[in-house]
């Protein structure tokens, strides 16, 4: 009863969640403590939307949870569960059908805000204007650290694609920051 689910592995814990009793519980508890935070950020990231990121974050985990018993073993916790919040977040976002153009966001900038604020925030809102596909890929390796390998097995593709998409990713990123950087270029 008393026993530390920090040290146990994820692959640990996931066999634990398929017990009935108290253990399954805590076993569950650990992998969302230590999940939750990069999910809920991968979510926001994705999505920009606290709402839609938070509602997504949630049924992530309850689909993580439903999805348990039917699986024996998990080698990759993590990847797993990323998955998950990946293909709700395109699915998210297929419903939405709502699209946004870059002159809707630099009419939000506020002209008092400092030059970095303003950056990260032009940044910002250049990632939510790429398409889905790159903006998922630049997420997963700027934000989240992750190798060319691991993107490749999350988004099931060859590392070849994922290396085109994210140099694409960062050119439309560099078009969009373009004029700002002039901009800035002629006040220095």
């Amino acid at each position: 009863m008393g026993q530390n689910y920090e040290k146990y592995s994820d692959e640990e814990l996931f066999q634990l969640l398929n017990l009935e009793d108290n253990e399954a519980e805590r076993a569950f508890t650990e992998i969302y403590n230590r999940y939750a935070p990069y999910i809920y950020a991968y979510c926001r990231r994705f999505l920009g939307n606290k709402e839609g990121a938070e509602d997504i974050f949630q049924e992530t985990f309850i689909n993580f949870h439903q999805s348990v018993s039917k699986l024996k073993e998990m080698t990759n916790v993590k990847g797993y569960i990323l998955s998950i919040a990946r293909n709700l977040c395109h699915n998210f976002l297929r419903n939405q059908k709502f699209s946004l153009t870059y002159d809707d966001y630099s009419s939000v900038i506020d002209e008092d805000r400092s030059v970095n604020d303003e950056l990260l925030d032009l940044i910002k809102r250049g990632i939510e204007l790429m398409p889905e596909d790159l903006r998922e890929l630049f997420i997963l390796r700027e934000y989240d650290g992750l190798s060319y390998t691991e993107i490749a097995q999350i988004s099931d593709s060859n590392i070849n694609t994922v290396k085109v998409k994210l140099y694409r990713a960062k050119q439309k990123l560099r078009k969009i920051l373009e004029p700002y950087i002039q901009d800035l270029s002629n006040y220095e």
